[in-house]
């Protein structure tokens, strides 16, 4: 469906700002590709039942046109159109109406697909290890810059292998690396305890690459002690780590990770699993993850038990 065609000077206006917007905001190559693909076909649609403006787009239209996805043939496999497929088709909605909204556009209309919605595990989502190394090889093209690939490294480093909080992650300094101890100190805990978190030399030279590579390429850098900057030299936000985090999983272009209900505490839970999976004692993790107690922890025995029980 790449290669339809839309009359609507308007329409063709929308999409090309539409993709650079992603591009601005550093998406990864392959969405900066394929949403504006996506809402393309959304258009056609529109233009087809007589709207050339996106002024008139209510939700009935929205859910008319994923009536009409579903129904329709795959062009290259035969068949219907897979949830997973369905689901971009929705996820390129949803960012087009965040663009609509930076934009100031008074437009708003529901965008959710009822009744089409993946398969997901009760409780928290756990990602394999698998999936873990998929989403550190998808920074290689998470940004066109090599300074952004290598600071989404040091998030995933932060998140996942150090099983940081979020907040613990953004208030890191880049004195709080302590590269010949392995440790990283971590002084915006929770309950405002501070802890030591070991880090291994792998890991520790991802810090390093971004710390003494990468870091010195944000502008004014020099401004702040932390340790995870932004692009204006600032100390990174919450809502910055969150969006980088939904363009790497992006990045993998794996539909089992995208259509996963992934957050930034998605890592700590992961690494908590797979902490416990390699027998680590349940006191250390706790220790680890900065837990007040044991019970705390002692939840990822059951998911960890859920898991092995369902890959027998």
């Amino acid at each position: 469906m790449k290669k339809l065609n839309l009359r609507s000077e308007s329409f063709n206006t929308i999409l090309a700002s539409f993709r650079d917007w992603l591009d601005v905001l550093g998406y990864a190559p392959t969405t900066v590709y394929n949403l504006p693909h996506h809402l393309k076909e959304f258009f056609h649609y529109l233009e087809r039942n007589g709207h050339s403006t996106i002024e008139h787009i209510t939700t009935k239209m929205v859910k008319d046109y994923y009536g009409h996805l579903s129904n329709r043939s795959n062009d290259r496999r035969g068949g219907g159109l897979s949830k997973a497929f369905l689901n971009k088709h929705q996820q390129a909605l949803k960012k087009f109406l965040d663009y609509l909204k930076e934009h100031e556009a008074n437009i708003n209309f529901g965008v959710h697909l009822k009744g089409e919605k993946m398969d997901y595990k009760e409780g928290k989502v756990i990602l394999t290890q698998d999936e873990i190394k998929q989403l550190f090889a998808a920074c290689n093209v998470s940004h066109m810059s090599e300074h952004f690939q290598m600071r989404d490294r040091a998030i995933l480093v932060l998140l996942y292998s150090c099983g940081l909080r979020r907040n613990e992650a953004m208030h890191i300094d880049t004195s709080d690396i302590l590269f010949e101890k392995q440790r990283i100190y971590v002084r915006k805990g929770k309950n405002y305890k501070e802890r030591f978190v070991p880090i291994n030399a792998y890991n520790l030279s991802l810090l390093e690459d971004y710390l003494y590579d990468a870091r010195p390429e944000f502008l004014r850098n020099f401004q702040t002690d932390a340790l995870l900057v932004s692009n204006i030299g600032r100390r990174i936000n919450d809502k910055t780590v969150a969006d980088r985090l939904k363009v790497i999983i992006e990045a993998t272009e794996d539909d089992t990770i995208i259509d996963k209900r992934i957050t930034l505490h998605t890592l700590r839970h992961s690494i908590a699993t797979h902490l416990l999976q390699n027998k680590v004692p349940m006191k250390s993790i706790s220790t680890f993850l900065g837990h007040s107690s044991l019970e705390s922890t002692q939840i990822y025995t059951h998911i960890a038990s859920q898991i092995e029980h369902e890959a027998v």
